[in-house]
């Protein structure tokens, strides 16, 4: 879903320059002084008494054109025993839907709905793992909470209406076990509603049956495990646009979008087209798309933003980024799913992550690393633990900077951390993982494969990212003193006081500039205040720390003990150009000083933009632009240089 809303050690690196990769450093066997605060309690109360295996939702939606909200039908649920002597359970649903009765091959029922809880007795005691059945017949108004459950809207004086469940809307509109850790091996969906609506569900449409009474009965079918929360119902005059997707094994499979039909356009095909494509990316990345004898596809709907319903994304508009965070649920989400909503950073983190790749795959690794610097930039203001320790608020749960972009800059860190081959083959791995595939997991799965992957113990990265707040403040001292034709380096990296953890530990790669080229060394920081020492073949003129921006940080002060006035500080400047004036060409020159998002623009004198000559992400150094000013009139102009943190300008005077 998506809403827009000390220990010294020594490196020697004699002859290391010019390299296009870092060195890596394992991490010690154990982190020294350093304490993490972990809380394992899942707060949502479930009935863990037995197991749902199987759904059908049988509805009467008797919303004909605004005149009514209420919709009635019966729930199926089968289900299986999982303690001895089972003689009670309960089944979530709120009171303002009331229960007409409720049947069991069991025998007779007896249950009383109160509090938003079906208490239920059975007939006669059931032993453990013997299996149950359970039809509830119910009516009335849907609630309205959390994210707005089930809605009765319009669009265009057309009438819709839609689902979205998460976290706790489920049972707001159909009795259920209102929990992700339970999901049913497959469901029906069988949606009976005036003939105007064409009402979309989860799964391969089964059959539409026309009833003779000016209503028709769309049957769903889902033969996937599925979280209770993914179930969906939309409903309106929707126009169909079906394309396809060519599997890995070169069979294929429909993809079914629902769209407004005033919203129909060329762009929007364009959006959706776009689909099967990132399907394969993904396909390829994580293995195949998990619902393939289903279908995917989109259903417009309402509520600003997205949400992943399995196979069917709810959708607000159409566009790159937006499509693939949804469609990157299908695996991670969907497939595999967080067992509680403390781990929704297995969702969100995920999903958020999948776009950058997909951007990485279309774009390039500079466009990624973009991407990931805003996600960064998002992080820093997350508030507490990406584990979500209050789960009774469903902002606190969604809580973008945290469950999103701070989870998304996880990953981007994990694969700094493992490298890019077993960074990926843990995600595929966890994707494919046999004890999670099409179920659920927590935490300390992920953790469990990419320590398998990896051969690494890497309790100290999820520890501290997962469990532990904020992020690191680098503050750094650092010189070199010259030893005949060698320089002996010295990195001084220090970090402020944290809570929890006190400080953090991470691999961090030092770039320094020679005159014979870029030399990148890789360290490990386990310590508060640490000391690296290196020896360079050639006089470093300047030194970046973490210069692909891998790393969650602040930066405080970076300082250096030369008297050599020709070493560049972490620093931004914009020179002047040269020459000035000019006539039609001169040369911008600027220096960078944290990894990000750059913007060089020229202005004329009344503010108004001339000319992007440069809007990208650069990593720190220097940079040299030329410009060419042909086809402008003669006269003063501006050149900008603008980053998140930095901002400069300067006159230049083309002559006529």
């Amino acid at each position: 879903m998506k809403n827009f809303f000390t220990l010294l050690f020594f490196i020697f690196a004699i002859n290391l320059y010019a390299q296009n990769t870092a060195k890596k450093v394992d991490r010690p066997n154990k982190l020294l002084n350093n304490t993490f605060n972990k809380t394992f309690d899942t707060k949502y109360p479930s009935d863990e008494k037995y197991d749902v295996t199987y759904y059908k939702l049988d509805l009467n939606i008797e919303h004909v054109f605004f005149t009514s909200n209420h919709i009635s039908g019966s729930v199926q649920m089968k289900a299986k025993s999982t303690v001895a002597n089972l003689t009670s359970c309960y089944i979530d649903l709120v009171d303002q839907l009331s229960v007409d009765s409720i049947k069991s091959t069991l025998g007779t029922i007896v249950y009383n709905h109160s509090q938003n809880i079906i208490n239920i007795t059975f007939p006669a005691a059931l032993q453990k793992d013997e299996p149950f059945d359970l039809t509830i017949y119910y009516k009335g108004v849907p609630g309205l909470s959390g994210l707005r459950s089930f809605r009765f809207e319009s669009h265009n004086s057309s009438p819709i209406l839609w689902s979205l469940s998460q976290p706790y809307g489920s049972s707001e509109w159909w009795p259920c076990k209102d929990t992700p850790a339970d999901k049913p091996d497959s469901a029906d969906i069988w949606v009976t509603a005036n003939s105007f609506f064409k009402s979309v569900s989860n799964g391969k449409l089964m059959d539409i049956v026309d009833n003779g009474n000016n209503t028709k009965t769309y049957k769903w079918k889902v033969s996937y495990p599925i979280a209770q929360y993914l179930i969906s119902v939309a409903m309106t005059n929707y126009y169909q646009y079906d394309n396809n997707y060519t599997a890995l094994d070169g069979s294929n499979m429909t993809l079914n979008h629902f769209v407004y039909p005033e919203t129909w356009s060329s762009s929007v095909k364009t959006q959706l087209d776009l689909t099967p494509d990132m399907i394969h990316e993904f396909a390829l990345m994580f293995g195949e798309y998990p619902f393939l004898r289903e279908k995917y596809g989109h259903a417009e709907f309402h509520w600003s933003g997205a949400m992943e319903h399995q196979t069917i994304t709810s959708i607000f508009y159409f566009y790159r980024d937006l499509v693939s965070h949804e469609l990157g649920h299908q695996w991670f989400g969907d497939m595999i799913t967080c067992k509680d909503w403390h781990n929704i950073w297995l969702n969100e983190g995920f999903a958020t992550y999948l776009e950058a790749l997909y951007i990485e795959k279309k774009n390039g690794f500079i466009a990624y690393k973009n991407n990931i610097a805003n996600d960064i930039s998002s992080a820093k203001g997350a508030i507490g633990s990406v584990y979500c320790q209050d789960i009774s608020s469903v902002n606190n749960i969604f809580d973008q900077g945290r469950s999103y972009f701070k989870g998304s800059v996880v990953l981007h860190m994990l694969r700094w951390t493992l490298g890019d081959s077993l960074f990926f083959k843990t995600m595929y791995n966890f994707a494919n993982d046999p004890q999670l595939k099409y179920g659920v997991a927590v935490t300390e799965d992920f953790q469990r494969v990419a320590e398998t992957v990896s051969g690494k113990d890497l309790d100290y990265f999820f520890s501290q990212w997962i469990y532990g707040e904020k992020h690191p403040k680098y503050s750094i001292d650092w010189g070199y003193s010259q030893n005949g034709n060698l320089y002996n380096v010295r990195v001084k990296i220090s970090q402020t006081t944290n809570s929890n953890p006190s400080f953090f530990t991470m691999p961090i790669e030092l770039k320094f500039k020679t005159p014979s080229g870029d030399t990148l060394l890789t360290v490990f920081n386990d310590q508060q205040v640490q000391e690296f020492y290196f020896v360079l073949n050639g006089k470093p003129s300047f030194f970046v720390f973490d210069p692909d921006n891998w790393i969650l940080k602040d930066m405080g002060n970076i300082t250096t003990d030369t008297d050599d006035e020709s070493i560049n500080l972490y620093d931004y400047k914009l020179y002047q150009n040269y020459p000035n004036p000019f006539n039609p060409e001169t040369k911008i020159t600027y220096q960078i000083g944290i990894a990000g998002p750059i913007k060089l623009t020229i202005y004329d004198i009344l503010g108004r933009e001339v000319k992007t000559l440069v809007n990208e992400y650069q990593n720190p150094g220097e940079y040299s632009y030329n410009f060419n000013a042909a086809g402008l009139a003669g006269g003063v102009y501006i050149y900008e240089l603008s980053s998140k943190t930095f901002k400069d300008s300067k006159k230049l005077v083309l002559l006529q």
